[in-house]
């Protein structure tokens, strides 16, 4: 992107897991920065960072931080976006934010840019990035949701524990060495909920990922129900969902099973998936050859593999989904979100 005019930004939450990543993605992609600013909370400030080889010192984040500033990266938490972001927006920047806190509110923009780009041009100053398991989800299924339509989706996720932070990846760790040590292993994160009940995540999977809510679901359960159907723009859509927490470090892997609208052809499906962009098909039986968590980390794409027919519906249709959580899920979608809207102009 060198060519493009050069912009100032603004990463809230540099130090967090998102935010660093967010800070790889814009010097590896050449991002066209005039400035950059980097911001967290008070205990962070006065430690730096090194970028395209400057050391860059971390500030407070505050609403005078945004002066000036064209582009600003949220990733602390929703309570920081919910302060900040409109401040920052006020100020003229485009907020991308990566939290929950304006997702669902009625004219912010709710973004993956393979399926829905568009909305992101009628942003009012915030537009939001998905949860990290419905942007893998409706990037893969929208090539067959322009195809053939969607009448339903159920999804099983198994997702690594960086979606939880760096204090679920460090327990996840300390509880693996305990066991193989014939010792008791200490729970103090996972699941994260309204009870102080925690349960060890190494050899183990856990079926809660968030707050339970009054129907059974859980919060991440519910945003991916709601989520899709506002980045499809397709409330008639049937979703269902069940997240689980499992002992990977990263890559969130899904199971789908989605009912089309229109009969399909498998070998169109798998073509129409291939080709689509962002989504790599992994799908060769023969080979042995499907999309695993370990291969993804560390890139861009999805991969969709285990594409099969369903034995029961006659347009039922199965798939394994898997994307890292902390790149596609997180970090690199909100860069390229920014990268698009420079392209065009906004």
């Amino acid at each position: 992107m060198e060519n493009q005019m050069k912009v100032n930004v603004a990463v809230v939450g540099a130090t967090g897991a998102v935010g660093q990543q967010i800070i790889r993605l814009l010097e590896e992609r050449n991002f066209p920065i005039a400035q950059l600013k980097l911001l967290a909370s008070g205990r962070s400030a006065g430690k730096t960072v090194t970028f395209n080889g400057q050391e860059v010192v971390i500030e407070e984040a505050k609403p005078e931080s945004f002066e000036g500033i064209h582009y600003a990266l949220f990733s602390a938490g929703g309570a920081i976006s919910k302060q900040l972001a409109p401040e920052a927006a006020k100020r003229g920047a485009v907020c991308i934010d990566n939290t929950s806190a304006f997702r669902m509110e009625e004219g912010v923009p709710l973004v993956v840019p393979e399926v829905n780009m568009d909305a992101a041009h009628q942003h009012k100053g915030i537009i939001a990035n998905p949860n990290c398991s419905t942007i893998q989800m409706v990037a893969a299924l929208k090539p067959l949701y322009d195809r053939y339509g969607i009448d339903r989706i159920i999804v099983s996720t198994y997702q690594a524990v960086s979606g939880a932070g760096q204090s679920a990846i460090n327990e996840l760790v300390d509880q693996t060495r305990d066991i193989l040590d014939g010792k008791e292993p200490q729970a103090n994160i996972l699941p994260v909920g309204k009870l102080p009940v925690h349960y060890p995540i190494a050899f183990n999977a856990i079926p809660q990922i968030d707050v339970f809510t009054d129907n059974g679901f859980t919060f991440e359960e519910m945003k991916m129900v709601n989520e899709t159907k506002k980045i499809m723009g397709d409330e008639s859509i049937q979703v269902a969902a069940t997240c689980v927490r499992i002992p990977v470090m990263s890559g969130h892997s899904e199971s789908v099973y989605v009912e089309l609208k229109e009969d399909y052809d498998l070998d169109e499906v798998k073509s129409l998936i291939a080709n689509a962009p962002g989504i790599v098909l992994v799908d060769n039986l023969d080979e042995q050859k499907y999309p695993l968590a370990a291969d993804c980390v560390g890139k861009l794409d999805v991969f969709v593999g285990r594409v099969r027919r369903d034995l029961t519906h006659p347009r039922g249709l199965h798939m394994w989904i898997v994307s890292d959580n902390l790149l596609k899920g997180a970090a690199w979608n909100t860069v390229q979100i920014a990268e698009e809207l420079i392209k065009a102009n906004q």
